[in-house]
């Protein structure tokens, strides 16, 4: 009776530990699929933010942005909240037309809130002067969920100098 009783508590033992590692093992797969999701959506964002300045769409670039989201330009004031992004993206549209392409150097995602560090690389078209000039940045952006799906909460970038 007793060698039955101790086989039974090994085996309970043993039941619990794999059950317990069977569920880690879950998760851990939900919890990389979830990333892979998210990337995939941030990625879709950035896409569609190439395409919103290539095409000087303010309104659309507002689209992608939280509600209290902040665009911080380079050599110039920080917008805060739709009202203003909406503004300060008019304003640049009506002074250059861009021509660039985004290339994602990083995406790190924590629960619900993600970075993606880019670069940029193209022309810009000054319309005050007729001028194309070659255009290169770097970029980092900062998403959050809302309502439930990705935005882009900060951004910012500079320019940057290959040649340097």
């Amino acid at each position: 009776m007793k060698t039955w009783i101790k086989i039974t508590l090994i085996a309970l033992i043993l039941h619990g530990a794999c059950t317990d590692k069977s569920q880690k093992n879950t998760k851990t797969l939900n919890n990389e699929e979830m990333e892979k999701q998210a990337k995939q959506e941030i990625e879709t964002i950035l896409a569609k933010y190439e395409e919103v300045l290539n095409t000087s769409n303010a309104t659309a670039a507002v689209a992608l942005y939280t509600q209290d989201g902040v665009f911080m330009p380079s050599n110039a004031p920080s917008a805060r909240g739709s009202e203003n992004i909406q503004a300060a993206y008019e304003f640049v549209f009506s002074n250059i037309q861009l021509n660039i392409k985004f290339f994602i150097d990083e995406i790190v995602i924590d629960q619900d809130i993600a970075y993606a560090v880019t670069g940029s690389k193209g022309t810009t078209l000054i319309h005050a002067s007729g001028e194309t000039v070659p255009e290169e940045n770097r970029e980092l952006f900062v998403f959050e969920i809302e309502n439930g799906k990705w935005k882009i909460a900060r951004y910012m970038f500079n320019k940057t100098n290959s040649t340097l």
